[in-house]
């Protein structure tokens, strides 16, 4: 067998593999032929993965609508002896580093329980750090409402009692689209890959770990959306978004909001995915979630060249 059919039959059986590196996800993302990974192993047991994404030749760079990749270790060969388990960690990075095909330039974001990026930095790798936003134990509501900020609070009270609002699940893929597209047009930007976002949107519902929810008034006009995806240990906000004709109804607020509720029976935590855009961050802390820090991990550069050729390779996927 080879690495990545080892990896996809151990993932069945994995339940804390991260939502972003499990293989219908990267098949999705990525495409099923340009994604790989790396596994360190003991005797037949998997102790440490690396899925990667290469668009092209020589380039690894973060797939779309995926906040984090990296090394993931496997919980069950965790020691102790802190100083034995950080060596131990450190030697897994570096062989995995020795294992990566030949590159011109290298990008991931490691997930937030990935805290030593030493191998890294000594093989020439440099380093930003990121951050996202995590509601913990959100099976408790009465903690998460008291932790909303007032604002919050009160774009949810708009929704209900001036709005008069009603969030709903199963928004057509075609109507959560046209809220994505105007949500990018309204910042000047071109929309984002979304003939992945649609395939991503199926896939997961084909799999029950993932759906729209979608705030309707009383005339069944949907105000806002957001699409989210889940598995046991963690729900993933993904992409969402307001009408344009409805910026002011607490509609994405509410809508959030009651995802969050939702998923509570399904998921122990609730990752709002982060973002280092001033407005979008404090959207996101106001629902009174942790901040958490993740790396950036690069090395190399994208020539002229490199750039038009990762470009081509993501237009034709």
């Amino acid at each position: 067998m080879t690495n990545k059919e080892k990896y996809i039959e151990f993932c069945k059986t994995e339940p804390t593999i991260p939502l972003y590196s499990r293989p219908w996800w990267l098949d999705c993302v990525c495409g099923e032929k340009k994604w790989d990974v790396l596994l360190s192993q003991q005797d037949t047991n998997i102790v440490a993965t690396m899925p990667y994404y290469m668009p092209c030749e020589g380039i690894i760079i973060m797939p779309p609508f995926s906040q984090t990749m990296g090394v993931w270790f496997n919980p069950v060969f965790e020691i102790s002896n802190y100083a034995r388990n950080l060596h131990r960690k450190q030697a897994i990075c570096e062989c995995f580093i020795k294992q990566l095909p030949k590159l011109s330039y290298f990008e991931q974001n490691f997930n937030t329980e990935f805290t030593d990026w030493l191998p890294f930095y000594w093989n020439g790798f440099r380093q930003t750090t990121r951050y996202t936003y995590i509601l913990e134990s959100i099976e408790n509501k009465e903690i998460l409402e008291k932790n909303l900020s007032i604002k919050k609070r009160q774009n949810i009270k708009k929704a209900l009692e001036k709005s008069h609002l009603t969030v709903k699940t199963g928004v057509l893929i075609d109507d959560f689209m046209k809220i994505n597209m105007q949500t990018f047009e309204r910042q000047g930007l071109a929309p984002y890959h979304q003939n992945r976002l649609k395939r991503l949107i199926e896939t997961a519902r084909q799999n029950r770990c993932g759906e729209i929810w979608g705030a309707y008034d009383t005339q069944n006009h949907l105000h806002a959306a957001a699409f989210i995806v889940w598995q046991e240990n963690c729900a993933y906000y993904i992409s969402g978004g307001n009408v344009s004709q409805f910026l002011n109804t607490g509609g994405l607020t509410f809508v959030v909001w009651t995802a969050i509720c939702d998923i509570a029976n399904k998921s122990k935590s609730f990752d709002f995915e982060g973002s280092m855009l001033k407005g979008v961050e404090t959207f996101f802390r106001e629902f009174g979630a942790i901040q958490k820090p993740y790396f950036k991990i690069e090395k190399g550069n994208l020539n002229l060249i490199n750039k038009i050729k990762l470009k081509m390779s993501i237009l034709n996927n």
